[in-house]
């Protein structure tokens, strides 16, 4: 399934792209960023189902604190740029760390891990990233709350939910349909700027809804990243660039890669808490990405895909473990016979 859903995203790209002369590169590089990211987590994950996530997480926190542009301010509401991208690390690290917690077996093994998730959330503080520690605060609280959960469906529905509300906040600032004083409030935490970029590319996308403008062709056309000093060409929303660029399929895509995601820690063999952890951070780039750039940086696709396959990688041990007591054999692997 993963397959076939990263396929079409590919494809549907370098479709729009023909169709208008576009730049697919970067959504190419996103989609094999992806793959690659959740084949490696796969891998790991069953070889070191404790170590990987961890290293993963040091990695993360690694690349978030020496982030050459990472934003100096506080930006709960506004994670443009870089800022974004560092939250989105910020984010991913915490959960790894509260995944690989989970899986480790001894007590001192998990307070460790958690002490390094509790740090990776107050090293976003001291970097001036509020988005990343608010994000990183909110996953760590999810992974708490999951040791309760035992129905993951629900769960993981819960954060479908959560990101298909910012979502749909995000396109009724745009589209200015909320009250008055609750729009200006918004776009006071938003910035005008950014609901400007928004407005224009749902403009393109009304215009141009079946295939959109083409790949990297928004900021060729919108008034306001002309105005800009110094312009990016990004409408700083996934989604919203999404159907700019690719119409209403590319948007469609973009949300199922999102519910294949979800589907596939539904049906992972891992435990719940570690599938609702992995889901709580996932849950929490897809917010970012909404109202950032954040998905433009092949760190953060890798880190989303690693994450993801760790999540659902099944551990060798267990299935070691599961032979044994279907065999009733408990004689040791790797101990020869007298």
């Amino acid at each position: 399934m993963g397959v076939i859903v990263l396929g079409a995203c590919a494809v549907w790209a370098l479709i729009t792209a023909t169709a208008h002369d576009g730049r697919p590169e970067g959504v190419l590089l996103a989609v094999l960023a992806v793959a690659a990211g959740y084949a490696s987590g796969r891998i790991l994950g069953a070889l070191l189902p404790v170590a990987a996530p961890c290293a993963g997480a040091l990695a993360g926190l690694g690349l978030a604190l020496t982030a050459a542009h990472t934003t100096p301010g506080p930006q709960l509401t506004t994670p443009l740029g870089h800022g974004g991208a560092t939250a989105a690390l910020l984010a991913l690290s915490t959960g790894a760390a509260c995944c690989a917690a989970w899986a480790a077996r001894s007590p001192a093994q998990r307070l460790a891990l958690r002490l390094l998730a509790v740090g990776i959330v107050v090293s976003a503080a001291v970097l001036g990233s509020t988005t990343g520690c608010a994000a990183g605060a909110g996953v760590l609280l999810c992974s708490l709350a999951a040791d309760r959960m035992r129905r993951r469906a629900l769960g993981l529905g819960g954060l479908a939910l959560a990101a298909a509300l910012v979502t749909g906040a995000t396109w009724a600032v745009a589209e200015n349909v909320l009250p008055d004083g609750l729009t200006a409030s918004l776009e006071g935490q938003l910035t005008e700027h950014r609901v400007l970029l928004w407005r224009d590319a749902l403009h393109l996308a009304g215009h141009h809804p079946a295939l959109g403008v083409g790949p990297g062709r928004y900021g060729e056309l919108s008034p306001t990243v002309a105005q800009s000093l110094p312009p990016d060409g990004k409408p700083h929303s996934a989604p919203w660039q999404q159907a700019a660029e690719q119409g209403l399929v590319g948007v469609a895509l973009l949300a199922v890669v999102f519910c294949w995601v979800l589907y596939s820690l539904w049906r992972s063999p891992r435990s719940t808490t570690i599938a609702l952890t992995a889901g709580a951070a996932l849950t929490a780039l897809a917010v970012i990405a909404s109202l950032g750039n954040a998905l433009s940086f092949t760190t953060v696709t890798a880190g989303a895909g690693l994450l993801a396959g760790l999540a659902t990688a099944r551990p060798l041990a267990d299935e070691d473990l599961e032979s044994v007591l279907d065999t009733g054999d408990q004689t040791p692997r790797n101990r020869l016979e007298p």
